[in-house]
């Protein structure tokens, strides 16, 4: 009787065991499916390759990013930080929108931005930028941000942004020093601008910006290389919480 059982047994095993290797091999193939088709994985990809080749002489990449997740977490320590949203909620909320409402006033006397214009603010924080665009009577208009604050800031990653092709009249954006990936920071601006729509850049060119960016831009050069739909018209000096410098593109309409 018990050599009756291992001679089942054994049946059996022989039976099931390719049953058993198909279901593994089933199981490494989807996992490593998901891996290769996860947004955030291919993100991590794209900075390997691209912390070399987006380095030049005027537009520099800080080091000591080993992954796309580790750059994420330490603009995120930034963003959550309690006490600085505390006091973007506060204290520089007010100065900040009457600044920014300066910035677009001036802008739309300069036929950059109007009263019908769909705006994008890329980076917007807790929305000063959005609350400013509405004040000075610009409705449709959205921020965003890792971290949303409904309902003027979305959750969306500015290397990829949550919206269709050519949404976009206007784009805004103080947090190019921000961007890991320099080119598709611009490539999204771009992909999402209406054909004749105008992008804002407040970038800081005569100082290193704070702790927290990720690359250095020394002239406006670089831009103009990134910017590869786009056509340069304008660029000035501001004072913009330390960015020195405005750079105003305008997408090709063809």
């Amino acid at each position: 009787m018990h050599a009756e059982m291992k001679a089942t047994i054994s049946k059996l095993s022989f039976i099931l065991k390719p049953f058993f290797v198909s279901v593994f091999f089933s199981l490494f193939f989807l996992l490593f499916l998901s891996w290769s088709q996860s947004p955030r994985k291919t993100a991590i990809l794209s900075a390997e390759i691209s912390l070399s080749n987006e380095t030049s002489v005027d537009l520099r990449i800080r080091p000591g990013y080993s992954s796309y997740e580790t750059y994420i977490q330490r603009q995120l320590n930034k963003t959550l930080n309690p006490k600085l949203r505390k006091m973007w909620t506060t204290r520089d909320w007010e100065r900040k929108v009457r600044v920014f409402s300066h910035f677009f006033q001036n802008l739309k006397q300069r036929n950059l931005l109007f009263n019908d214009s769909k705006a994008l603010s890329i980076g917007a924080r807790v929305g000063q930028e959005v609350a400013a665009l509405k004040l000075i009577g610009v409705p449709d208009s959205v921020g965003i941000d890792l971290v949303p604050r409904p309902p003027l800031v979305i959750k969306g990653d500015f290397h990829a942004q949550p919206f269709e092709n050519e949404t976009f009249d206007f784009e805004f954006s103080n947090v190019f020093d921000h961007a890991l990936l320099p080119g598709k920071f611009v490539g999204e601006i771009e992909r999402t601008l209406k054909p004749g729509g105008v992008c804002v850049l407040h970038v800081a060119l005569s100082r290193r910006a704070d702790k927290y960016s990720a690359n250095d831009l020394y002239s406006v050069r670089p831009l103009v290389e990134l910017f590869k739909k786009s056509e340069l018209i304008q660029v000035k000096k501001v004072d913009g919480f330390g960015l020195d410098t405005e750079v105003v593109f305008r997408k090709k309409k063809i």
